[in-house]
């Protein structure tokens, strides 16, 4: 059966429950819970977890909830929360777990190359228009993000132009400085292992590994998308 692609899709962030019954769960192993949300510039996530906190008070008084908007999206949202992990395996304190995501937020971004810029008016982020003006002139945008929005760094004419002019843009952002990459794809497993030998010969990593995108990002921007989060030491 052949299925069309729909003109535009919805997406919906969890429900106060959904939140409250993660921090019933989380309640079970720790009485402090640090919420990291994707940015609330882009997702009603924070808000949505901000309001199932307040009824968390009488039911789990005894935990301390905190949740913090990341200002970001996909792994440079996970490189603040690992962060945050890293710290709390060290038996630190929930201001400690909470200082050390608020460091790797205010550094954490990404570049992202996509292979058509056809899907992504389906997220309501830009008009249909340039989306058909961009399939024409067969350009491939690169996005970023930006003050907690997700935003168009730049286009080129090939994947080969644009993972270059990732990689320059990485170098004018990190020089020789340690690096933590997180390569990202979506059905480009054989081209994001490569992406990831050229950074790691390129660059002082501290940390490198890939990871596909999730499903919902993979349908918003379609496959063939391939780039890295990243973040200086």
């Amino acid at each position: 059966m052949f299925l069309q692609d729909p003109e535009s899709y919805k997406t919906s962030p969890a429900s106060p429950g959904h939140y409250l019954e993660a921090y019933r769960e989380a309640t079970k192993r720790a009485k402090n819970i640090l919420c990291i949300t994707l940015s609330s510039k882009i997702s009603t996530g924070y808000d949505v977890a901000c309001a199932a906190k307040e009824q968390a008070k009488s039911e789990l008084p005894e935990a301390l909830i905190k949740v913090m908007d990341s200002q970001n999206v996909i792994a440079a949202e996970g490189f603040i929360a690992l962060a945050a992990a890293k710290v709390a395996m060290q038996g630190k304190n929930l201001a400690e777990v909470e200082k050390a995501a608020e460091e790797v937020r205010d550094k954490a971004t990404f570049l992202v190359l996509l292979d058509t810029i056809q899907h992504v008016y389906r997220t309501g982020r830009i008009p249909k228009v340039a989306s058909q003006i961009g399939s024409m002139l067969n350009v491939k945008p690169i996005l970023t993000s930006s003050s907690g929005l997700v935003r168009f760094q730049g286009m080129v004419r090939n994947r080969e132009k644009g993972i270059k002019h990732m990689l320059e843009i990485l170098k004018d952002r990190i020089g020789q400085s340690p690096v933590h990459v997180a390569v990202m794809h979506a059905y480009a497993l054989d081209e994001a292992e490569r992406l990831m030998e050229r950074i790691s010969s390129e660059f002082n990593c501290a940390e490198l590994f890939i990871t596909e995108f999730s499903p919902v990002m993979g349908y918003a921007t379609g496959t063939g998308t391939l780039g890295f989060a990243f973040y200086k030491d």
